[in-house]
């Protein structure tokens, strides 16, 4: 079987509704909770896809929390082999820092259920799937690296989604999380949703009406993303 790594910031945001199609492609999942992870043991193993996870965190805190540098430098050997990844959220911000692109404070926090528009290449990507509102929980956005496809955006955040090759998406929306798991989220991120004046009961009604049809989407973006994927450079063909 296939191994996949996906890397945990906190506990509560996991693989959800993508564990199911990686399953069904005949991958064996490993979690790694990164703020207590041995990368360099991480490092030395083979693993066929690399999914890295979000996170209420900046990809830029190095200072206050020193295994983004490891977690970056996985992820940067991990770019330079072309072996694929993901990175969703806090894991799209990683990719795009580890690419050289910077990270910063978006001008507003986006949080809630919001229709992604593509661009030309993004019609064109597995992307497409996520033609219904797909939920957003971020405060901070990317640039688009250098020789890379800017694929998505939405109202509140210009650059959503990019790739490079077939074998590297990142994506600040989280088309994994169900509505159930999101319980989860308005407990560990209550004071946040305080802060900004939103309501856990509005989103949970939008969860419970958006949540079906993004899990359905996820799956069909999601299946063919993987059928897609080429071995890495490392990786034996």
């Amino acid at each position: 079987m296939k191994t996949a790594l996906a890397i945990r910031h906190v506990p509560f945001e996991d693989l959800g509704s993508l564990a199911e199609p990686l399953a069904a492609a005949d991958y064996t999942i490993q979690y790694v909770d990164a703020p207590v992870a041995d990368f360099d043991a991480v490092a030395r193993r083979q693993w066929d896809l690399m999914i890295v996870l979000g996170g209420p965190i900046s990809s830029n805190d190095t200072g206050h929390f020193p295994f983004l540098v490891s977690e970056l430098r996985l992820i940067e050997a991990r770019l330079k082999e072309e072996a694929p990844i993901l990175g969703i959220c806090l894991g799209s911000q990683l990719i795009a820092r580890a690419l050289g692109a910077q990270v910063r404070r978006a001008a507003q926090t986006e949080i809630g259920w919001q229709t992604l528009s593509f661009t030309d290449s993004g019609q064109r990507s597995v992307l497409r799937h996520l033609s219904s509102p797909v939920f957003h929980w971020h405060g901070e956005t990317f640039e688009i690296p250098s020789g890379a496809t800017h694929l998505a955006s939405t109202p509140l955040c210009r650059n959503q989604a990019f790739s490079v090759g077939r074998n590297t998406l990142a994506i600040q929306c989280h088309p994994e999380v169900t509505a159930r798991a999101l319980e989860q989220w308005y407990v560990g991120n209550a004071c946040e949703l305080q802060e900004l004046g939103l309501s856990p009961a509005v989103l949970r009604e939008q969860a419970h009406q958006h949540g079906a049809q993004m899990a359905r989407e996820a799956k069909l973006f999601f299946d063919e993303w993987l059928a897609g994927l080429l071995p890495g450079k490392s990786d034996p063909a």
